[in-house]
């Protein structure tokens, strides 16, 4: 079996590398994610656009090397996704803010461009050999109480990070889980004319 650590996914049309070698593993390394390959991720984030240059993401971060926090921001997941993500060095929770500064008026773009920077998040990750799982499995109105997360803002999605970890000894439930997942063709999703018309170029 190829090496899911490294295997990059059959592309139709060319794309960077980091694109291709992204992926989000269910099996996880122990290796600590070093401080300064953090705050570079972080800061991949920090350069997403956003309508307005609202900005409207936000990241509660919580690192194995801080039990105490770990384990709190752990009990926010479903038990499905505690399974493998309790073996995750760092885990975060993105928030994004419901109304732009400028007015208050309500921005319907928020989960949008928090998604944008996750994205940033994401590939500046995988160029470090890092991976990030986002998962929507997770309780919103307990990351609310537990952080004090303000009315005007909405929790959007949990995120594992880490270096992938080796499949050998790892259970089945997680083997099977730590897949790369087929992709829909650019026919299915890219139209030009009318819905479900595919783009002619294709």
């Amino acid at each position: 079996m190829a090496d899911t650590a490294t295997q990059h996914m059959e592309v139709e049309h060319p794309v960077l590398d980091v694109i291709r070698s992204r992926w989000s593993p269910a099996i996880y390394s122990p290796q600590p994610v070093e401080s300064e390959k953090l705050l570079s991720i972080l800061e991949a984030a920090r350069w997403a656009p956003s309508s307005f240059n609202a900005q409207p993401w936000s990241f509660l971060v919580a690192r194995k090397e801080e039990p105490q926090e770990f384990a709190r921001m752990l009990s926010c997941l479903v038990p499905g996704n505690v399974a493998w993500a309790q073996h995750v060095p760092v885990l975060m929770i993105s928030v994004a803010k419901l109304q732009f500064d400028h007015d208050g008026s309500a921005n319907r773009h928020a989960f949008h461009d928090t998604g944008i920077a996750t994205g940033f998040l994401m590939l500046q990750a995988a160029s470090l050999g890092i991976l990030a799982h986002g998962m929507a499995g997770f309780d919103a109105a307990k990351a609310r109480e537990l952080y004090g997360i303000p009315e005007s803002h909405e929790a959007v999605a949990a995120i594992g990070l880490g270096y992938p970890g080796d499949p050998q000894g790892a259970p089945e439930e997680l083997r099977k889980r730590n897949q790369h997942k087929p992709r829909r063709t650019l026919r299915e999703f890219v139209f030009a004319g009318r819905w479900g018309q595919p783009l002619s170029l294709l």
